[in-house]
């Protein structure tokens, strides 16, 4: 028996399979994973995503310990509510977990880290913060939804308080705000339009009826995963893990090297990867002849080395397999995939393969 969310009863109810997923009893699916990945493509689906781990930092130096703790830099955050994606990364540069941070204040943040890691984030963390006399609370009492898709927003307004509702609805795309006892934010996992709203635990069985009631679909960590590997979306643990940098992991983009003097943790040994011509690359697959692109899969580059693939599997809105992989540096555009002992054609396409409903590459 693992963990449970305060959602888990309606799970139960809805027929959902459950899986053990980070030590949490959460839903593999409820009945159909391609029909729960198409609601979200096509309409609005609602995840619970409670196992997530909401921690509220406060100080006068909230600000220094995460200029201090994390790759990107959250110097950069001056609006109210504000998110900023990031990675947390040990001495070695290895990514120890990737998380959302929001700016409520230069005193104040709420940061939002994986399940599977909630333990040793929290361990990692509240380490650093010594230093720095920040307070680090973990907020276990809330409970957390993610509701994606075009008519998301339009179908979960009426679950948030009229006082707040026009404010919600008006949110930029990667930004959050206080909704009395609520945080609603706009941002999501799936590569569509959405909210993740943060809420008492009180409230999580009467909003997740009104959800199902207006028409949005109850999907589970099946079609979570497939929606995310169509976006190029970052798993920890398949795609990075403590042993493997954000350079090495397609997320460059994340890490702030200016300003220079900024000594963030793992700093000096990333910085030794940055320019080096033989970093590896990290790319988007679709692959060219039938079968299906798994985890941990080769990847042959002839003549000049192999790689492995990080994430795949079979993409519902493009009808094709699609994979994640990291592969030796070099300018290529083929590969083959050791499939069960057979060498299949795969291109690499640019990512992501699907955003906001639409196919991204040529198939």
């Amino acid at each position: 028996m693992g963990a449970k969310t305060p959602y888990y009863d309606k799970h139960v109810e809805a027929g959902a399979r459950i899986v053990d997923f980070g030590g949490w009893d959460m839903p593999l699916h409820y009945g159909s994973q391609k029909e729960e990945h198409h609601a979200v493509r096509q309409g609005a689906g609602v995840f619970d995503v409670s196992h997530m781990t909401i921690v509220d930092l406060g100080g006068e130096r909230a600000r220094d310990f995460l200029r201090h703790l994390v790759a990107n830099d959250v110097g950069k955050l001056k609006d109210y509510g504000k998110a900023l994606y990031t990675c947390m990364l040990n001495d070695a540069g290895g990514v120890i977990d990737d998380l959302i941070i929001y700016y409520l204040s230069d005193t104040r943040y709420r940061m939002v880290v994986n399940a599977a890691t909630r333990e040793k984030d929290l361990a990692w963390i509240r380490e650093q913060a010594k230093a720095f006399d920040v307070e680090v609370v973990e907020r276990s009492e809330l409970a957390m939804i993610a509701v994606q898709g075009p008519r998301a927003r339009a179908l979960a307004a009426p679950c948030i308080d009229a006082e707040y509702r026009e404010a919600a609805l008006g949110l930029k795309p990667f930004y959050g705000m206080e909704a009395g006892e609520w945080f609603v934010a706009r941002t999501g996992y799936t590569g569509e339009d959405g909210w993740e709203i943060v809420m008492p635990a009180a409230d999580a069985h009467a909003v997740w009826d009104r959800l199902l009631a207006a028409g949005v679909a109850p999907c589970g960590l099946g079609a979570r995963d497939t929606l995310r590997l169509e976006a190029a979306m970052n798993l920890y643990g398949s795609d990075m893990d403590e042993t493997i940098s954000p350079l090495d992991a397609g997320l460059a983009w994340t890490v702030a090297w200016e300003p220079a003097e900024r000594a963030f943790v793992g700093r000096s040994a990333i910085e030794a990867l940055r320019n080096s011509p033989d970093r590896q690359r990290f790319v988007g697959l679709l692959l060219e002849d039938k079968g299906v692109l798994r985890n941990h899969q080769r990847v042959v580059v002839d003549g000049v080395g192999e790689g492995e693939i990080t994430s795949g599997g079979f993409s519902p809105t493009i009808g094709r397999s699609i994979a994640l992989a990291r592969v030796p540096a070099g300018d290529y555009d083929r590969v083959q995939v050791d499939v069960r002992g057979k060498l299949l054609n795969a291109r690499i396409v640019k990512t992501p393969f699907v955003r906001n409903g639409q196919v991204r590459i040529d198939v």
